[in-house]
C-alpha cells in the first residue's frame, strides 16, 4: 500500500483537457515526489483508461485518476488501477454502499481512495456511516462554481474532518498560488492546480507557461 507522509504537502497537476496538450506538458514536469499528476474527469472521458495508461508510463510518480466513481466500484476501481493508477477519486454524494465499496477496493488493490465532496454541504454527513475512513477527503469548488465569486472552497470543514479521522485533506477549484497558501494555512496537505490552455476561463498553471519554474513556486509556497 502506498505510505503518505502527513508532514509533507503536495502538488497535484490536473490535466482536463486532451492527451495532445498532457504530452505536451507531463514531459516537462519536475520528478519530484511532491508533485502528482491528475488524469482529471473531462480527460478521462476523452481519453478513456488509454490516457490513464499513457501518464503512468510516462510520469513515475503518483498518477491520480479522478473517474469520480458514481457508481459500479467493483469494475471501475479495477480499470483505473489496472491502467496505473495509483489514486482514484469516487463522489462524495454516492450511496453509502458505493462508498464502503470503493474503499474497500482501493485497499484490495493498493490505491488510494479519495472521496471527492464536491456538490456535499456537510462532508461528515459522508464520513459517519463508513467503517473505514478513505485515504484523503478533497474539499471541492466545482469548475462551474468558479464563476460565482461568493462560493468559496470551504475550508472550515477542515478541522471538523481532521478531528474525527486521521485523513488527508486535499483542496480543489481554481486554485493559483494566493489560494494554495490560503489552503495550506487552513490544514490542507494537498492543493490541486488546473494545468489550462492560454484561453480557458478557469484558473491555474497555463500550459505555456514555464512548467517547471511555476511549479517551483507552488512547491515553495506550500513547503
Amino acid at each position: 500500500m502506498i505510505e503518505l507522509d502527513n508532514n509533507h504537502r503536495y502538488l497535484q497537476l490536473a490535466f482536463n483537457n486532451d492527451l495532445g496538450m498532457a504530452m505536451k506538458v507531463v514531459p516537462r514536469i519536475v520528478r519530484d515526489p511532491r508533485i502528482w499528476v491528475e488524469a482529471g474527469t473531462p480527460f478521462i472521458k476523452r481519453e478513456g483508461m488509454r490516457g490513464v495508461s499513457w501518464m503512468a508510463r510516462i510520469y513515475p510518480g503518483m498518477v491520480v485518476a479522478d473517474i469520480k466513481v458514481a457508481d459500479g466500484a467493483q469494475g471501475e476501481v479495477e480499470m483505473a488501477a489496472k491502467a496505473g493508477a495509483k489514486a482514484i477519486t469516487v463522489l462524495g454524494n454516492s450511496p453509502v454502499e458505493t462508498l464502503k465499496l470503493f474503499i474497500d477496493e482501493c485497499k484490495s488493490f493498493g490505491v488510494l481512495s479519495m472521496i471527492d465532496m464536491i456538490g456535499v454541504d456537510d462532508p461528515l454527513s459522508v464520513l459517519r456511516p463508513l467503517y473505514t475512513p478513505p485515504d484523503i477527503v478533497v474539499i471541492h469548488r466545482g469548475r462551474d462554481e468558479e464563476t460565482n465569486r461568493a462560493k468559496m472552497i470551504r475550508y472550515r470543514h477542515i478541522a471538523k474532518i481532521r478531528s474525527k479521522y486521521n485523513v488527508m485533506i486535499s483542496a480543489a477549484g481554481g486554485v493559483d498560488l494566493h489560494e494554495a497558501r490560503t489552503a495550506i494555512f487552513n490544514g490542507a496537505n494537498i492543493v490541486v492546480v488546473n494545468v489550462v490552455n492560454p484561453d480557458d476561463p478557469w484558473g491555474g498553471i497555463v500550459m505555456t507557461e514555464d512548467i517547471q519554474a511555476v511549479t517551483q513556486k507552488f512547491l515553495e509556497t506550500i513547503a
